[in-house]
């Protein structure tokens, strides 16, 4: 167990310290971020300013704008490039050589981006979150509702890991996943409230949307942590963490055995 931990912590360190090796992409990816939220808060005040109201859906501009930001910087830190990673790994045929390392390779992958996972909540999501609180004067409610904010992110992780992981096993039988990523990235976007809220969407879109596992990647921690909708009370909360919960279990479980399925048909250049 002790020789486990001390492992995925050396990839956990590993990863923090490649991550400050590349300051300036950290930083381009952080102008980028504010330049996406300028644009989301521009075309979000053309919406309200149109709508002639200022509650839509049940949601106030701020309210809007503080999820979109949240949701924002919650992308930028738990985005990981595993798709991008395993197909680049397949052509070149380095996959062969982490196949062989002295660790399950999903595990390998996960703790892999771990450090990187640290070093985008400090830079990324910490900042923005006490930019928000300072800009509208505490308006995220503080309390029991971090705590599980915190499980809910975690479990969120699981599931866009195992999500990110069922698509790169197809890198295995195409070789190149870049317009099925790119299409992946686009659904769990959309469908899991990070560009549009839920909120916004028709009941009977909504509805369906609720049975699927996107909405557990971002809509339910923000759920969480501003206290909204089916999280205002501790039944609520703890539904929405055992949605989750399943979800986790469910993509983990599928992701895995694909994955254990696919392996064995793995080719690569030279054989």
């Amino acid at each position: 167990m002790g020789e486990a931990i001390r492992k995925r912590l050396a990839l956990t360190r590993a990863g923090i310290i490649e991550s400050l090796n590349f300051r300036l992409g950290t930083l381009v990816t952080i102008v980028g971020n504010l330049i996406y939220l300028l644009l989301v808060y521009f075309l979000w005040k053309s919406i309200y300013a149109s709508s002639g109201t200022d509650t839509v859906n049940g949601m106030t501009f701020n309210d809007t704008l503080i999820y979109l930001v949240l949701a924002s910087a919650l992308f930028y830190f738990m985005e990981m490039y595993v798709v991008w990673d395993m197909s680049r790994s397949i052509q070149s045929g380095k996959i062969v050589l982490d196949l062989l390392k002295p660790m399950k390779y999903r595990s390998y992958i996960f703790w892999s981006y771990s450090g990187s996972l640290a070093c985008n909540f400090c830079l990324t999501f910490l900042p923005t979150f006490v930019i928000v609180m300072i800009v509208t004067k505490g308006a995220i409610p503080m309390g029991t509702n971090m705590l599980f904010f915190v499980v809910s992110v975690v479990l969120a992780m699981i599931i866009n890991f195992n999500i990110d992981m069922f698509v790169a096993t197809i890198c295995l039988y195409t070789e190149s996943t870049w317009g099925i990523n790119i299409m992946k990235e686009s659904i769990v976007l959309l469908l899991s409230g990070a560009t549009i809220p839920l909120a916004f969407f028709p009941d009977t879109i909504r509805t369906i949307v609720e049975f699927m596992p996107f909405r557990a990647v971002y809509d339910v921690p923000l759920s969480i942590m501003l206290v909204k909708g089916d999280a205002t009370d501790l039944a609520g909360t703890l539904k929405l963490l055992g949605i989750q919960l399943i979800w986790a279990v469910v993509m983990s479980a599928a992701s895995s055995l694909f994955w254990r399925y696919s392996v064995k048909k793995i080719t690569v250049n030279g054989g």
